[in-house]
């Protein structure tokens, strides 16, 4: 970690008692302990055997229910999983107190060598962009494709709205905000953050906003939220200036696997005017714009997202099945560092990038 900081991670036995975390319907959870970590894991039976394996890696002050809608449409194409990244949903702080992006990227790769699952179809939201990204930079052999929904990488001019966000990182921030906001309702914070992240809150259904609060109620009776969300925050932010090898559009000009990306119009948090950027990066890259989606569109336009990926997933097959494996990989993070349907209303627009 950059920061001299000691890292909190409180002993299990002393965290409070909270409502258990949500499993829709045809969802399963289950926890899995691995080497510093542990880490939950939401998946949906597959629609039948043998079909490809594919993970989720949600963003900054998400889980893996950001996933649900996506999973859901996705369920007769690939054998999903999606991650609670360390902290975050129903996974617990990490041993060693790593939220950075290197130790977000260690945590999916731990879990992806460790499941025999790999490779796999990798789909990540801003925050969980930026890991994947990494991820499929360092070890190609676990990447079949990449999908990156308003993927968190270095911008130049970070938009205004954004701001609020990266002032997380900075030390002592967090705790004049839980101050600032201690008489905030559940209410408020879910329509504040809805307000930051849909392109269109009014997307949200009733029964999606009372299951966003009663997350929201849950989450911040956690002792450790605010320290995953700043140490995370920080994390990114420090990934933003990292140079050289290291440097995260160096990564994504690494990565072997055919990529979808996927950027919203209405994006307070990822600039829109970064997708030509990226379609430019990913060497072999297509990209899905969305005017009307905001920073979530996997969850505004599942269908719309869903189609774009299943057209991914039929040209990979057309071609030989995408990268499916590389001896002589990169070795580990750790090594290398110290469409069809729901589209009124939007006018969506598909190309590609190399």
């Amino acid at each position: 970690m950059s920061s001299t900081e000691q890292p909190f991670v409180p002993p299990a036995n002393v965290l409070p008692k909270v409502a258990p975390v949500r499993v829709a319907e045809g969802e399963r959870l289950r926890s899995v302990g691995l080497p510093g970590i542990t880490l939950s894991v939401r998946s949906r039976p597959p629609a039948r055997e043998g079909l490809p394996p594919a993970l989720y890696v949600h963003g900054l002050g998400g889980s893996s229910q950001n996933w649900s809608a996506l999973m859901l449409q996705l369920e007769d194409a690939v054998d999903g999983e999606a991650v609670d990244l360390p902290g975050f949903g129903d996974s617990p702080p990490p041993d060693d107190g790593d939220y950075s992006i290197t130790g977000h990227a260690r945590a999916v790769i731990r879990y992806l060598d460790a499941s025999g699952r790999a490779p796999v179809h990798l789909l990540g939201n801003s925050l969980g962009g930026a890991v994947s990204t990494r991820v499929a930079a360092v070890r190609p052999d676990l990447v079949r494709t990449l999908t990156l929904v308003s993927p968190a990488l270095p911008e130049l001019r970070v938009q205004r709205t954004a701001v609020p966000t990266g002032l997380l990182a900075v030390p002592g921030v967090a705790g004049l905000f839980t101050r600032f906001t201690k008489e905030w309702t559940s209410e408020q914070r879910v329509r504040g953050v809805m307000a930051l992240c849909y392109g269109d809150p009014g997307r949200v259904t009733p029964e999606g906003f009372r299951h966003a609060v009663e997350e929201m109620e849950r989450r911040v009776r956690l002792p450790y939220f605010w320290d995953a969300m700043t140490r995370s925050a920080r994390g990114l932010v420090n990934a933003y200036t990292l140079g050289g090898q290291h440097a995260l559009w160096r990564q994504a000009e690494r990565v072997l696997a055919p990529t979808l990306l996927v950027y919203g119009g209405r994006d307070q948090l990822v600039g829109f005017r970064m997708a030509q950027r990226a379609a430019r990066s990913f060497r072999d890259s297509r990209l899905l714009t969305l005017p009307e989606a905001g920073h979530v569109a996997m969850m505004e336009y599942p269908e719309t997202v869903a189609g774009a990926f299943l057209e991914l997933l039929a040209d990979t097959r057309a071609v030989g099945g995408g990268v499916e494996a590389h001896s002589g990989g990169e070795g580990t993070v750790g090594d290398r560092e110290g469409a069809s349907g729901d589209r009124a209303g939007m006018s969506g627009s598909m190309n590609s990038g190399s």
